[in-house]
Parts: C-alpha cells; sequence; structure tokens
C-alpha cells in the first residue's frame, strides 16, 4: 500500500510539474498567413463579421469611442477590462499583424504572446473561418485610431496569473474548428455556424463549472451572466423555446419582442441592439432553424401560461380570495397593475403582458427584480412599450415584496426573492 500510495504521489507532482512548464512555456511566434486584398468588398464583409460577433458591445464603454475598449467586466474572481482594439499603434492593434490578430482571436494569444483571458470568447471564435477573421481584421483596420491605454485588470490569485490560462485552455479550449454537417441543409450549417462561432451564444446561455469551463453536455440550457438570467434556448418546448415557431425566433432577435414571447432586456437587450437586429433576414432564419433543432434541457423555469392565479383574474383586479403576498400585491397594484393588469395580459398594450414567460416562473426572480431596478424599452413592428425605473421609488423590502408576488400570480411559483438579493442587483 505504501508503495502504491508513493507512486500515486509521484505521478501527481510530475502532473503538476508538466502543467506548470506548460502553462509558463512562452508561447512561440504566430504562424504565417497570407494577408487579402484589402478590396471594398472585405471590408464590408468585416464590418458584418464585427457585427455578427458583437465586438463593439464589449469593447465600448458608455459614451467612449467606438472600440476603445475599457468596459468593466465584473466575474465572481475579479474584474477584466475590455482592450483597445482600434488601429491606434500604442493602445490599440495598430501594430499586429494580420497573423497575430488571428492568433488572438482564435487562439487567446496576445501580439506578445501573453495568454488573454477567456472574456475574449475564443473558445467559440476558434470555430471561425481564418477567412472571417482576416476580415474582420482588414474593417477594424479602417476605424479612427483612439489613444486609449488599456486598464489594468484587477483580479484575485491564482487568476492574476495569465501563464495559467494555457492549462486551462488544455482543459476547455476546443480541439477543432467548425465543421459543415453534410447531412443538414445550408440554412442549419450557416445557423449552427453564427450560434456556436460568430454570435457565441453558450457564453452566455450555457453553464459553467468552477474553472469558468463551459459545460459543454449543458450546451444552451441557461446561465446567470452579469447579474441576468440568459435563459434556457435549446428545443425543450416547457424549458427552453422549442415551442416558439422559427417566425417568432427570428422577431425577437430582430426587435427583442416576439407576441406572446415577451421583450428582451439586459444583456440579451444590449446584443440584439447592437448585433443581432442588424443581421440579415437570411441568417436570423437560420440561427431559428439551428436552435430549434438543439438537444431539449429541461433546466431552469418551465412557464405556465395560464396558472390558476390568472384564470380568475380580470384586467382590472386580482381572483377573489388571491392568496399571493399581501405586501407584494400593494406593491403591485400601486406601481404595476396600470400597465401590466391583473391577468398578465398588458393593460395599454399586449407588450406588457406578464404571462407564459420564463422570468416570471423564476422562483428567485432574477431579471423581475433587474427590469424594475432598471427599466425597459422596447421598439417592434407592433409599436414601442416603455417601463421606467423604480429603483429610486422603493425600497429593497418592497422590490422583493412586488417580485415575489409577480412571480406567484403571474408565473405560478413560489417566489424566494429577499431585500438583500435587490440590494445585490442595484449594486451591479
Amino acid at each position: 500500500m505504501r508503495r502504491v500510495l508513493s507512486v500515486i504521489l509521484s505521478l501527481a507532482v510530475i502532473g503538476v510539474i508538466v502543467a506548470a512548464a506548460i502553462a509558463y512555456w512562452p508561447a512561440g511566434p504566430a504562424r504565417a498567413v497570407a494577408a487579402p486584398a484589402r478590396t471594398p468588398e472585405l471590408i464590408a464583409r468585416g464590418q458584418y463579421i464585427a457585427t455578427a460577433a458583437d465586438c463593439v458591445a464589449c469593447h465600448t464603454t458608455e459614451g467612449g469611442q467606438l472600440y476603445a475598449g475599457g468596459r468593466a467586466f465584473k466575474l465572481p474572481f475579479g474584474t477584466i477590462y475590455s482592450p483597445n482594439i482600434t488601429p491606434d499603434r500604442e493602445t490599440g492593434i495598430g501594430g499586429w499583424t494580420d497573423a497575430a490578430f488571428l492568433r488572438a482571436v482564435k487562439q487567446g494569444v496576445d501580439d506578445d504572446g501573453q495568454e488573454l483571458y477567456p472574456a475574449l470568447p475564443y473558445t467559440s471564435y476558434h470555430r471561425m473561418s481564418d477567412g472571417d477573421v482576416l476580415a474582420l481584421k482588414a474593417y477594424l483596420d479602417t476605424l479612427p485610431a483612439a489613444h486609449a491605454p488599456n486598464h489594468p485588470n484587477a483580479l484575485s490569485f491564482p487568476f492574476n496569473q495569465r501563464p495559467l490560462v494555457r492549462f486551462w485552455k488544455i482543459l476547455f479550449m476546443p480541439r477543432s474548428g467548425f465543421a459543415p454537417d453534410a447531412s443538414k441543409p445550408a440554412d442549419w450549417n450557416r445557423g449552427a455556424y453564427l450560434v456556436t462561432a460568430l454570435g457565441h451564444c453558450g457564453e452566455c446561455h450555457t453553464p459553467r463549472n468552477l474553472m469558468y469551463g463551459l459545460k459543454t453536455g449543458q450546451a444552451l440550457s441557461g446561465e446567470t451572466v452579469q447579474g441576468w438570467s440568459a435563459w434556457n434556448i435549446t428545443s425543450d418546448p416547457h424549458h427552453g423555446i422549442g415551442g416558439w415557431g422559427a417566425g417568432d425566433i427570428a422577431a425577437y432577435l430582430k426587435s427583442g419582442y416576439a407576441p406572446g414571447r415577451g421583450a428582451a432586456n439586459g444583456p440579451m437587450k444590449e446584443a440584439i441592439d447592437y448585433s443581432l437586429s442588424k443581421l440579415t433576414p437570411d441568417d436570423l432564419t437560420a440561427i431559428a432553424v439551428y436552435l430549434k433543432s438543439t438537444p431539449a434541457s429541461d433546466r431552469g423555469p418551465a412557464a405556465d401560461a395560464n396558472p390558476p392565479s390568472l384564470s380568475a383574474s380580470t384586467l382590472t383586479g386580482p381572483a377573489s380570495g388571491d392568496t399571493g403576498d399581501a405586501y407584494g400585491r400593494r406593491v403591485f397594484e400601486g406601481a404595476c397593475a396600470s400597465c401590466h393588469a391583473w391577468n398578465g395580459q398588458g393593460q395599454q398594450t399586449p407588450m406588457a403582458a406578464l404571462h407564459g414567460l420564463p422570468s416570471v416562473a423564476d422562483p428567485k426572480g432574477i431579471n423581475v427584480i433587474q427590469t424594475v431596478l432598471r427599466g425597459s424599452s422596447v421598439t417592434a413592428p407592433e409599436g414601442h412599450a416603455f417601463m421606467p425605473s423604480f429603483r429610486a421609488d422603493y425600497s429593497d423590502a418592497e422590490i422583493a415584496a412586488a417580485a415575489n408576488y409577480v412571480v406567484e400570480h403571474f408565473g405560478g411559483a413560489s417566489g424566494r426573492a429577499t431585500p438583500k438579493d435587490v440590494a445585490k442587483a442595484r449594486a451591479q
């Protein structure tokens, strides 16, 4: 037994040494690539790639110059700031070769050979074609240069040790790029490429493990990101979007709203505004076709379109003997009922409808709380709907009570939001 333990210990030590050597060994030079001619067609293609990949959302601060970086991403182990990717030679990527840019996007290694943190979704961009990445570089090279030094990241130990990212990649980096499925139609393959590579949907909608790696076996089944719930978007008809028509999905991606499906808020609304709404109708349809084919998962809340509490309610009042939390009901009555209605159909506009939404079926009320705090605005072919922010008007206890009432009354679930949850959401 002592000999067996000695062997196991020796193997463990060797494993640690090998892992450290791999992690800290300097990265070699980027492989040479043939630079494509900077034609207007290539630049236009690169602009579309930048839009589909939603580069501007991460690399632009509010009110700042486009692509000049500086946006903060608060993660469980610290804060990461996006870099300047304008063609400034000192603070941006103006001095980068096409080969260096290709390596950064697809392998997560910068021009100096340093490991990049996976806040840059290179686990998805790894699947991009070289041609798309080089077209993106051609477009970025045409932007106005911004002299904007990058903010130093604020990460705790050991996450502030960049070389260790290489070991993380051994565990979680894809081994191959995107490969079309010859048995599937062209729109399915295009949708698969947009979802898994360019659009990197799984980076928000796939749960992560303790090492921040994607749980690929639960792809697109939902996760909490930046304080918002990114819902299950698999083909499950109850927990996911399997019950949506392809037209519903495309409409939602185009405007942030589809009848009976609710309105997008938070990071999803941002992705729609900056990226998805600008894609071609064919690409939006392709995304819908692919999503409806994904393996179904029952993770996350199952929306109930008609819980008992709604069936007896009317536009102007709750059901007789409403058993919902009295405190939350009073807050809802004073601030919410005039727009959303007691039966969940919406008063002035069906865009304010609450029935059948995953957000009101979530016992934690995560997105309900965030929307109450931050408000909402959506413009679609059906019209315009606006909800003001209530963060300054109601206390943490009042908002938690209202969220629990909404979950109980409209979602048929048991609300578990607390004032501490609201305080945390305020701070995000």
